[in-house]
């Protein structure tokens, strides 16, 4: 009886998956890859601003990046705004503007005046583009690595463009571990997702990694507040509030010259802790669309947990929960290997293995999300 009951719940499940799966893989092959006109005239004045917390591993590489772009240096300004650190990240950024004229440091602390929050990012963002003289806000994070043509393709699709809101790619490093294939993997199929729902105007996702947005419109919406108190979601939750306000003026940057890059996190705590912030947001999207294809991978996942767990004592239940696995690989595989292309992947050895760690992480980061805590940059966070 239970397996009947289990054999329905997955046949329903899997129809609605595969039908989202499908559609993303249609909107994802009609993507133009965007190209750059070297004639064109670079017109576009750039604010990029990163938030920097105990980043002295990083920011220095981060920076020489971002700062050594083939972009007008009068075109373009740089503002570290560092969020309490405890290490040598403002030295070093300060050491670096002795180099660089168009780069600035701002204080946090110094900022807040001893003001206790839960949403220090933000703050940090909003505090920045308060000191900012570019009409376009770019943002990235402190460990990240940029092409030197990046401002480039910002500019010309700006141009050629009505956006008033840019999402872009990011890629994690690879690495050869269990835990950083798994990230890897997973994030070349978000990232894929996000350049397809929003190329098709069905929902609104990005990374703050590597977005832009007009700063009269962040002004226009109120910048972060009504979302201020959420400590994620400077990123999606401000694309969400734009949208309502410009519902055609949401654009994503396809290029390879674009994407951004980062180290995946570096042991399963740090993991965990990145994930479960990441869906602590996942109730506020006013985007529907949004909330319930996330409520539609969770249950999915869920259940093949349950049926992964109740497979031990019951072989019928055990041959259901193999099957739908490997509908699951063959479905998600339709999806992630046109996508993984476009990433410079030529095939993901891993996927159908990392499936089990792909099940369980979903639904313990889903969960705490939720109804748990996280730890961020030395922060507890609820």
């Amino acid at each position: 009886m239970l397996a009947s009951i289990l054999l329905v719940i997955f046949s329903v499940l899997f129809i609605l998956y595969a039908i989202i799966i499908y559609l993303y893989r249609v909107w994802f092959l009609r993507l133009q890859l965007f190209t750059l006109n070297k004639l064109r005239e670079p017109l576009t004045k750039f604010t990029i601003i990163i938030p920097a917390r105990d980043e002295e591993k990083n920011i220095e590489a981060c920076l020489v990046s971002v700062l050594n772009q083939q972009y007008p240096a009068g075109l373009f300004e740089v503002i570290v705004i560092d969020d309490h650190s405890l290490d040598q990240t403002p030295y070093i950024v300060q050491s670096l503007q002795n180099k660089y004229a168009n780069l600035k440091l701002l204080s946090l602390a110094n900022e807040l005046n001893g003001e206790v929050l839960n949403a220090y990012k933000k703050k940090a963002i909003e505090k920045a583009i308060e000191q900012s003289t570019g009409n376009w806000i770019v943002t990235t994070d402190a460990d990240c690595m940029v092409k030197s043509t990046w401002l480039l393709y910002y500019d010309a699709y700006i141009q050629d463009t009505n956006a008033v809101f840019i999402a872009a790619p990011v890629l994690f490093n690879k690495k050869a571990s269990i835990l950083s294939m798994l990230q890897y993997i997973d994030f070349i199929g978000m990232q894929a997702i996000t350049a397809a729902a929003v190329s098709a105007g069905f929902h609104s996702m990005c990374n703050g990694a590597n977005l832009a947005y007009r700063k009269d419109v962040f002004y226009e919406v109120n910048g972060f507040k009504g979302i201020d108190n959420i400590a994620s979601g400077d990123d999606m939750l401000l694309m969400n509030k734009i949208k309502e306000k410009h519902p055609r003026g949401i654009g994503y940057l396809f290029s390879r010259e674009a994407i951004v890059t980062t180290d995946p996190m570096p042991d399963w705590k740090s993991f965990f802790n990145q994930r479960i912030r990441w869906a602590s947001k996942s109730d506020q999207y006013k985007d529907k669309n949004v909330f319930w294809v996330l409520v539609l991978v969770y249950l999915l996942n869920a259940m093949l947990l349950i049926a992964g767990l109740l497979s031990f004592v019951n072989i019928k239940i055990a041959v259901i929960f193999f099957f739908a696995i490997a509908i699951k690989t063959l479905i998600e595989l339709l999806f992630i290997v046109p996508a993984q292309y476009f990433f410079g992947e030529k095939f993901l050895l891993w996927f159908p293995v990392l499936q089990p760690f792909h099940i369980l992480y979903i639904v313990l980061a889903g969960w705490l999300g939720k109804f748990g805590k996280y730890q961020w940059k030395g922060r507890v966070v609820k």
